[in-house]
């Protein structure tokens, strides 16, 4: 049994309960700008590669062989 919490979501909570107020405050607004911002809607990119981003994961390989630009 560990005192661990479950999910990063109770994690999460419990890191802001430990927060003094104007800390919570601060991040509640911030959460509340993010929410209000609309996303971005993104071309749909056409012949590329498949797979996780490489640039996010830095996973430069192709068919098997590490590449670098």
């Amino acid at each position: 049994m560990t005192d661990q919490p479950e999910t990063p979501a109770a994690d999460e909570a419990e890191r802001r309960a430990r927060l003094p107020e104007v800390a919570r405050r601060a991040l509640e607004e911030a959460d509340a700008r993010r929410a209000a911002e609309p996303q971005p809607e993104l071309p749909r990119e056409l012949g590329g590669r498949k797979g996780p981003e490489p640039v996010r994961y830095g996973d430069w390989e192709k068919k098997g062989i590490a590449i670098d630009f």
